[in-house]
């Protein structure tokens, strides 16, 4: 599976509410997210990690 581009749509508490650019919705803990992680960030998910993109 290759890489993956996810928009913080919302944060939920400790949840973190993703969407895909093709509309694929994703409900993904903040633990697992970098913790500079904010509503409206582009994130890369690739080899199982999250990363920001600047």
């Amino acid at each position: 599976m290759g890489p993956v581009y996810y928009t913080v749509r919302q944060i939920n508490g400790e949840y973190a509410q993703l969407i895909t650019d093709d509309g694929v919705e994703n409900t993904v803990a903040m633990a697992l997210l970098p913790p500079e992680t904010d509503e409206g960030m582009r994130l890369l998910w690739e080899n199982f990690l999250y990363s920001v993109i600047v």
